[in-house]
């Protein structure tokens, strides 16, 4: 396939979550590198880079690889992150590429929006993205945010 037929899927998705806790905790699971590791990246694999720089023009690198028994163990995965507005309490937007072993699949835009909710905090995801010869690639990156706004709820409950 040449460059000119490359596939390109395009995929909008906007996730809903309501943690009990307040505003200012869910947040910081989002702010702070520390927590935001345990939710974001920890995991069934091995982690071999995770640095977080929250502010805006700051980066956030994750890179990973599938350790055995997983269907592509041996693989490595690539996030390259930049936070590109922050408004601390209210909001998070970041655009994002993920690499599979060094080859682009989709570039991203994120955005994680704050709200007090009638019991706790209302968190919106709204994820775009455009996934590059991976056309399973929207199902199966809604369903791994789905986990990981999970995780994050986990995390809020220590």
């Amino acid at each position: 396939m040449t460059t000119a037929e490359t596939s390109i899927a395009h995929s909008t998705f906007v996730i809903e979550r309501n943690y009990p806790q307040p505003p200012d905790r869910v947040w910081n699971a989002f702010a702070q590198p520390a927590r935001k590791r345990r939710w974001y990246a920890e995991g069934d694999h091995e982690i071999q880079e995770f640095e977080m720089e929250f502010r805006v023009g700051g980066a956030e690198r994750f890179r990973y690889r599938f350790k055995e028994g997983h269907p592509i163990a041996g693989s490595a995965i690539a996030n390259e992150s930049t936070y590109q507005d922050i408004v601390p309490g209210k909001h998070i937007v970041m655009t994002s590429k993920m690499s599979l072993n060094e080859k682009p699949i989709v570039m991203m835009l994120a955005t994680f929006e704050f709200r007090p909710g009638s019991v706790g905090t209302d968190l919106i995801l709204t994820h775009q993205g455009a996934f590059i010869e991976w056309p399973d690639g929207p199902k199966m990156l809604e369903a791994g945010w789905r986990s990981l706004l999970d995780r994050a709820g986990n995390e809020l409950a220590l």
